[in-house]
């Protein structure tokens, strides 16, 4: 219960401070300041704090909004001059949009083509013209640089719209340690909604084949991530990929051609694989962990490859080449002898080693990993009669089979 003096104090409190807050011209239903003074609650003991009001002041807001506009067109205007200088073009972005685009082919109608699965080495390899141009269709191009062919072969195999044809590349240091860089492709195949669609659209048609600039490479933010930064002791540097590919609107790529012609960037690109050339994958550090991990890779592809054969779907392994000091470390680590050959043995399935065709060797490899443009072109018009003939003998086996299994 409070006490009597507890309440002349109150009161008395009251009075102070209506008096302070007249005292210093502060009306307790609203608060007034001159000009832009802004009174503390210090200065008005026993009053509540009111909301900041503060007038706008007249400006010239037309012009301001103008100069603005002028200043930021003037901005991305040097930009992209400075990056075409550079010769970079406008072009297709390499988005999740755009693998989605064409994933959905297959269930619109598209369900019997031959589909390329795999990385970057088929996503530059072969050129979707000159398998056209020899085949009679135009294959679906889903591979992704730096992901294993198998999240997508296993989106495939569960999807009983596809009725076609797979091409599986076959990269070792990727498809036996089922590294998945790009792997959420699928999941936003799956999952994009209205915006996701609508932005691919608006992306691909209004900025992509416009704006230089626009390539992820050639971003600010990714201009500011790759500069020479302190590293924290312990640390090792790793430099992300640089720009490699140009891509068409189909997905068809064949390699960016300053990789080709320009010595400086063309050893940027070699000095960004051999960062990685230092020892055994991750998790392949003994002998054992690299035979479960390859293990564990050929169990998935074997249980992806009977899904699909159960629907009668074809499918062809594809060794893309490599060369020099990638092939080697592939040579040092994952062997053929320890990958490959056991991958074809244990699923029974062709392929094409381009160590068995001579004509699929001596290819230009400007950066060890993928072939330029022209000899792109080139494996691709020796590449698609072998995959079509180990297409033809699976085939032929598999029609034998069902034979032998009718017959009484």
């Amino acid at each position: 219960m409070p006490s009597s003096t507890f309440s002349s104090e109150t009161a008395g409190s009251e009075t102070v401070g209506a008096e302070a807050a007249g005292s210093v011209g502060i009306a307790t239903d609203r608060f007034e300041r001159a000009g832009f003074v802004r009174q503390t609650a210090s200065d008005r003991p026993g009053v509540a704090q009111p909301v900041p009001e503060r007038d706008v002041p007249v400006q010239p807001w037309g012009r301001i909004f103008l100069g603005a506009m002028f200043g930021a067109a003037l901005l991305l205007g040097g930009w992209e001059l400075y990056w075409r200088e550079w010769d970079a073009t406008p072009g297709h972005r390499n988005s999740v949009g755009a693998w989605a685009e064409q994933r959905a082919r297959i269930n619109a109608g598209e369900g019997d083509a031959t589909v390329l699965v795999g990385t970057s080495r088929l996503l530059f390899d072969v050129q979707l013209p000159e398998w056209e141009r020899l085949s009679g269709a135009r294959p679906i191009q889903l591979a992704l640089e730096g992901t294993s062919p198998l999240p997508v072969l296993e989106d495939l195999a569960a999807d009983p719209d596809f009725t076609g044809r797979a091409v599986v590349d076959v990269t070792p240091d990727l498809f036996f340690s089922g590294y998945a860089l790009r792997g959420e492709a699928v999941k936003h195949y799956h999952d994009r909604g209205p915006s996701q669609r609508s932005g691919h659209w608006l992306s691909k048609h209004l900025l992509e084949t416009r704006l230089a600039f626009y390539d992820p490479d050639f971003a600010l933010p990714t201009v500011v991530r790759r500069q020479v930064w302190p590293l924290r002791p312990g640390m090792r540097p790793r430099t992300h990929v640089r720009k490699l590919m140009v891509l068409g609107p189909d997905r068809n790529t064949h390699m960016w051609p300053r990789v080709e012609f320009d010595p400086a960037y063309r050893r940027l690109a070699q000095d960004i694989w051999a960062e990685d050339f230092g020892g055994p994958l991750p998790g392949m550090d003994t002998a054992a962990k690299k035979g479960a991990a390859i293990n564990a890779q050929v169990v998935r592809t074997l249980k992806a490859v009977e899904r699909l054969r159960a629907r009668g779907v074809q499918v062809v392994f594809v060794r893309p080449p490599s060369g020099g000091r990638y092939y080697d470390y592939e040579q040092q680590h994952l062997p053929r002898a320890q990958t490959w050959d056991v991958l074809l043995a244990r699923t029974g399935l062709p392929g094409v080693h381009f160590e068995d065709h001579p004509d699929l060797q001596g290819l230009d490899l400007p950066e060890w990993s993928h072939l330029s443009a022209a000899d792109a072109r080139r494996y691709t018009a020796r590449l698609q009669p072998l995959v079509e003939r180990a297409f033809r003998q699976q085939e032929t086996a598999s029609n034998a089979e069902r034979v032998a299994v009718a017959a009484p």
